[in-house]
């Protein structure tokens, strides 16, 4: 059900004439978050999915802590938050007690592939009915931007002063490739949120990944490239180019399984332009 306060911005005012209509999942608050971020877009792929599927309803999100914990400030779903990186544990949990629902985690890499590593992983090892839709802008953005799992090496951050070395903290963790050799996997792809091309290709993955869901196939997992201009240190624009001139070549793009009978399970790469 729509909200008040949603229901009023997106009423024409006199003299306007609506072209972009907007969706009852997300609400009208306006965000808190830092300008450049791609969190608002990737909540606003996961909304439209959820209302296109007409499942919203039954929708339950789970996220922990990091800039994740605000996602309940604005999907229209019933939420709640787990301890730091158990979202998938909660989130099987919920699942299990209610087999009718929907459920999706939302998580950064700090939190999923880091602290929460285990808990992902034997989730979806188990082929949990669930979604999971894994932020990756390769710093822990909340607490301080500090290094996170997915940090590329040479990167600078406030634990890593002279750059992430390979030979002191290893290399960069590349989670769909991990995820797709779990048997409980039905879906993994990785797309990025720098173009609009890419995120045209981003909410064609989450739809995939929530069908897999819904079809009883087992676990459906979408990483997301995306940027944190305030950590990095960038604008926004420099920061989407680091994103496909640096992170993509790293994190490359494309389906690397889909057990639903659409897709191979080898990687197909998204075009960069």
């Amino acid at each position: 059900m729509q909200d008040p306060q949603t229901a009023a911005l997106l009423r024409p005012r006199e003299g306007e004439r609506l072209v972009f209509d907007g969706n009852p999942v997300l609400n009208g608050r306006v965000t808190h978050y830092c300008p450049g971020c791609h969190h608002g877009i990737a909540h606003r792929l996961v909304s439209e999915v959820l209302h296109e599927l007409g499942v919203a309803e039954r929708t339950i999100l789970v996220a922990s802590v990091g800039c994740a914990t605000f996602t309940y400030d604005y999907f229209n779903v019933d939420g709640l938050e787990a301890p730091h990186g158990r979202a998938c544990a909660v989130a099987t949990g919920v699942r299990r007690a209610r087999p009718e629902a929907v459920v999706f985690t939302y998580q950064g890499d700090g939190d999923m592939a880091a602290i929460g590593l285990a808990e992902s992983l034997h989730a979806a090892n188990r082929g949990e009915k669930i979604t999971t839709i894994f932020i990756n802008n390769t710093v822990y953005g909340m607490t301080g931007g500090q290094m996170a799992p997915t940090t590329l090496v040479g990167q600078k951050t406030t634990t890593t002063r002279q750059g992430r070395s390979l030979s002191n903290e290893g290399g960069p963790v590349r989670l769909t490739e991990i995820m797709a050799q779990l048997q409980g996997v039905a879906y993994a792809e990785r797309c990025a949120l720098d173009s609009v091309k890419h995120v045209l290709a981003a909410k064609r993955a989450v739809r995939k990944a929530f069908e897999a869901q819904i079809a009883g196939l087992g676990f459906g997992f979408v990483e997301l490239l995306a940027g944190c201009p305030t950590n990095w240190h960038l604008d926004p624009v420099a920061a989407n180019r680091r994103i496909a001139e640096v992170m993509i070549p790293v994190f490359p793009l494309g389906v690397f399984k889909d057990a639903s009978g659409t897709g191979g399970a080898k990687a197909r790469e998204v075009p960069r332009d």
